[in-house]
């Protein structure tokens, strides 16, 4: 079974920093797809990062290019979203997901992804 921990969460000021850590098992790292993404109250929830374990592709989102990064230790099959900059727009429930298939991760979209975390609430005060 396929789960996703996500942990690391909290309120920091405009231009600080997070590091979000996704906690995966049931899977392996060498094919798969994992993907973060966010949803603000009210909004869609949207793809902001992610990485393809096949060919090692990463995407991010323009939103986001140039502030956030990901990282993996396959060893503890981890994923990390770190965070720099942070802006008051950056507010929303981040979420880890991740799918067999990484053939769309460019498009990043919600629907390619069959396996999702429970979510972690990441508030950016002005």
């Amino acid at each position: 079974e396929v789960q996703l921990v996500e942990s690391g969460g909290g309120l920091v000021p405009a231009g600080g920093s997070l590091r979000l850590s996704c906690a995966a098992s049931g899977f392996s790292f060498d094919s798969y797809a994992v993907g973060w993404f966010r949803q603000a109250p009210g909004k869609e929830r949207e793809g902001i990062a992610c990485i393809g374990f096949g060919e090692g592709d990463e995407y991010y989102a323009t939103s986001v290019k140039g502030r956030f990064s990901m990282a993996s230790d396959a060893a503890t099959k981890t994923v990390y979203l770190q965070m720099d900059n942070l802006k008051p727009e950056d507010t929303a429930v981040y979420y880890c997901a991740a799918d067999p298939d990484d053939t769309n991760i460019d498009i990043m979209e919600p629907r390619f992804f069959a396996h999702w975390g429970q979510g972690t609430q990441v508030t950016v005060s002005s």
